[in-house]
């Protein structure tokens, strides 16, 4: 009976603390603190090297400046990460995720293995948009949307339900391309040097960002023909390149063009798990977007060439989440098809 009562007191008093450390305000809160930054994907690629990139700067935008610990956690496209946030991420301020941008639209195609609801998350914002874009090797016979309609052309991807994948068929179903997706290829690395050998043409998804900073010398010396471009805002960077959505008639095929693209318009988002108190989501909101806009950390950024173009506050991430899940069924339907050829998920 006193060591039950002992346990009782033991337990009460850890309540006590949490509950005393959940009241404390925000401002005093993450002095002496570690905040765990968990990263959906590699060391070494993109999103792992703007995370670490705000990790340097943010601790100086927050009260206390607290220590930011990098945490590398990929799997199933971003998908891994993301659950762990949302199920298993402390809700006191402590856990942040930088997630890829997919991730919170895999619930509306319907994926399984999202265990998390997207309009529950604590949106913090992100330092851009993306704009995507089929590019094809300087020496492919094809260099125009319309040569794309009339030749057949390989267009590498790592499998079926990948994101190359979805948006090689997106292309063919929106505007009646040709592409023929060639499977097996680990990753846009791979994929790149199939097109450097000759093996295939093309590639369907590259990112204006990950192609600046990981091919700046394709940019330079024009190895790559851009033939179209898509996302919520036009790259300057790729010239006259033909814009998707400019190509579209039917206002049905430009829902399914804007549901499609709303990861892109996320850009490159910051979360924080349902549940944390709101002062302390109040104040980090505050100094991602103070980060996003420090002039050093934009020099970094653009050494870096990490395509750091436009902040997104966590309004408008919101803003972008909700109006995708508002899409009309029948265009969801649609949706799922090109994203799960195998079948409507």
């Amino acid at each position: 009976m006193k060591k039950f009562s002992t346990s009782l007191a033991s337990m009460a008093f850890a309540t006590l603390g949490a509950s005393a450390g959940l009241a404390q305000p925000a401002t005093d809160f993450y002095k002496g603190k570690t905040v765990s930054l968990v990263v959906s994907s590699s060391a070494g690629g993109g999103y792992d090297l703007l995370a670490r990139t705000v990790a340097r700067h943010l601790p100086k935008h927050i009260p206390g400046s607290p220590t930011i610990a990098v945490r590398n956690m990929p799997g199933a496209g971003g998908i891994v990460a993301t659950n762990y946030v949302y199920n298993l991420g402390t809700k006191d301020g402590l856990t942040i995720g930088g997630v890829q941008n997919n991730t919170p639209f895999e619930p509306l195609l319907g994926t399984k293995e999202a265990e998390y609801d997207p309009k529950k998350f604590n949106y913090l914002g992100s330092p851009s948009f993306e704009t995507g874009l089929l590019i094809v090797w300087h020496t492919s016979p094809v260099s125009t949307v319309d040569d794309a309609r009339k030749k057949e052309f390989t267009v590498s991807s790592s499998g079926a339900n990948s994101t190359p994948g979805f948006f090689a068929r997106l292309l063919n179903e929106l505007l009646g391309m040709k592409l023929k997706i060639v499977l097996g290829y680990p990753g846009q690395n791979e994929s790149f040097i199939a097109m450097e050998r000759g093996e295939v043409d093309g590639y369907p998804s590259i990112f204006w960002s990950s192609l600046s900073s990981t091919r700046p010398d394709w940019i330079k010396n024009k190895m790559v023909k851009y033939i179209v471009q898509y996302g919520p805002e036009k790259e300057k960077g790729a010239g006259d390149t033909p814009n998707v959505m400019d190509l579209l008639s039917k206002d049905e095929d430009k829902l399914l063009l804007k549901a499609a693209i709303a990861p892109l318009a996320l850009g490159r988002p910051y979360i924080m798990p349902p549940g944390v108190p709101a002062d302390r989501v109040a104040l980090m909101q505050k100094a991602m977007m103070d980060t996003f806009r420090d002039p050093e950390f934009l020099a970094e950024a653009d050494r870096l060439n990490l395509g750091v173009n436009m902040p997104r506050s966590a309004e408008e991430e919101r803003r972008i989440v909700e109006e995708a899940y508002a899409t009309p069924p029948e265009v969801v339907t649609r949706l799922r098809r090109i994203a799960n050829p195998e079948g409507s998920k």
